[in-house]
């Protein structure tokens, strides 16, 4: 078994017993080939919420500043993160992004690009459409909620909310001609902010006992232009339309 593989088999039951985690979707997650996991982003441990999405790994793009010390980047690297400087052209992020799909691995990015604190799904970063228009690949919208309430500002230690997860529909997107224009990528980027809202406002809901059914998604379920630039842990590559 692969380090992600032990860690996520120690990590998933742990969150479940802690924030007692509820999903629903998994129907909605492709069970062969390729795609990419694009969830909401309130706490620190949320790659950790995201990973009851599938038993397969998955490979997140991680901030460059958790690298910085030789446990951390031993670490995260025997996890399959993908380094990305968040503000700089990282051409390396790039292609190692694309490699990671290439060799039929899922990748996930939080399209917010950093945590937020509200409850709005807005300013996206848009990694995720660039390289789903460039590869072909869906984006798979993750909502998750609660995980705002772990750590509030001033706590020294950590609540146990009720998390959920909501999985949407996977985001198909549109055949492409083959050069990936500034209109398509936002065009994309609008239609993804709308979806993970949705998905993100129901697992809110669920997460304080409250939901009634979320988008897309089945019963509850536990888990069986030129250079580049960086948005959510990705490089995007900006071109004129036309």
């Amino acid at each position: 078994m692969t380090w992600y593989g032990c860690t996520r088999a120690l990590v998933v039951p742990l969150a479940r017993v802690l924030y007692r985690v509820r999903v629903t979707g998994l129907e909605h997650v492709p069970q062969t080939g390729v795609y990419i996991l694009a969830p909401s982003h309130r706490s620190g441990i949320d790659p950790a919420f995201a990973s009851f999405a599938t038993p397969r790994r998955i490979r997140f793009m991680a901030k460059r500043e958790i690298f910085t010390t030789r446990l951390g980047r031993s670490a995260f690297t025997a996890l399959g993160a993908i380094e990305v400087d968040r503000g700089a052209t990282d051409r390396g992020a790039l292609r190692a992004s694309k490699a990671a799909l290439d060799a039929g691995e899922p990748l996930g990015i939080f399209p917010e690009g950093t945590r937020r604190d509200d409850p709005e799904v807005e300013d996206l970063f848009d990694g995720c459409s660039y390289l789903a228009l460039k590869l072909g690949v869906a984006i798979v919208p993750v909502g998750i909620g609660g995980s705002d309430a772990i750590m509030t500002e001033g706590r020294r230690l950590p609540r146990f909310p009720r998390i959920a997860v909501v999985i949407g529909t996977p985001i198909e997107p549109p055949a492409s001609s083959g050069v990936t224009t500034r209109s398509e990528i936002a065009g994309l980027t609008t239609i993804l902010r709308a979806r993970l809202q949705e998905c993100f406002d129901e697992a809110s809901r669920r997460s304080r006992g409250l939901g009634t059914g979320s988008p897309g998604a089945g019963s509850d379920a536990t888990p069986a232009r030129g250079a580049p630039t960086i948005g959510s842990g990705v490089a995007t590559e900006r071109r004129e339309d036309g």
